[in-house]
């Protein structure tokens, strides 16, 4: 298994409280958030963005610290996070990326965080990615039979077609769901594991699962 970070540009403030301990699995960053992990004591192995947030001492610092660099212009169709995203997966062959920064603040932000893995060159690998802050840990699955391992702090469990879905079924949570059709994105909230996993299944569309706390 190749894993790897991915650090973005939302608030310093979601960021999971161990974020600088994380030092096991590579990072990439994008953008801004190349400087927020050198600040950190984490050297990231790849940089991408346009880097246009960032003064000329600062640009400095990050070409001198990080080896590779790739620089996009800041006119483009595509946001720095989904150039990273696109190098994890394609060059670096990463089989599991953790993006961090991914939601908070604005929320044009994360939702553009949320549907780029919609974009057909995502959504086959869309199950490698997981986007995690501080209360929640979000990952989306397509059709087929699941079993996902409960995370020990988050007592919460909700499953929100992003698309139209047909058979959803919940066989193992406290409540369940069996055969549910749904044709626009919603969201079961407020679900809970009742042993250390749980399984569900679907026919088509996607579906996010997400566990969260308080």
């Amino acid at each position: 298994m190749t894993e790897f970070n991915l650090l973005v540009g939302g608030p310093v403030s979601r960021w999971p409280l161990n974020l600088a301990e994380q030092t096991q699995v590579p990072w990439i960053a994008a953008d801004r958030g190349a400087l927020r992990l050198l600040r950190i004591g984490i050297t990231p192995q790849l940089a991408v963005g346009d880097f246009d947030s960032l003064s000329k001492a600062e640009l400095a610092t990050l070409q001198a610290q990080v080896k590779d660099i790739r620089y996009a212009v800041a006119d483009k169709d595509e946001t720095d996070t989904e150039m990273a995203l696109q190098l994890a997966l394609t060059e670096f062959k990463a089989t599991r990326v953790t993006i961090f920064g991914a939601t908070g603040g604005r929320l044009d932000h994360f939702l553009d965080n949320l549907y780029m893995l919609l974009q057909p060159r995502f959504l086959p690998y869309c199950e490698r990615v997981r986007l995690v802050d501080r209360q929640n840990s979000l990952r989306l699955f397509l059709p087929g039979t699941h079993t996902i391992v409960k995370e020990p702090d988050k007592p919460y469990l909700a499953f929100g077609p992003l698309t139209a879905v047909t058979g959803l079924t919940l066989y193992d949570t406290k409540y369940h769901l069996t055969q549910r059709n749904d044709v626009h994105p919603m969201m079961y909230a407020s679900n809970e594991f009742i042993k250390k996993s749980a399984t569900f299944s679907f026919k088509s569309g996607v579906v996010a699962v997400i566990q969260s706390k308080d």
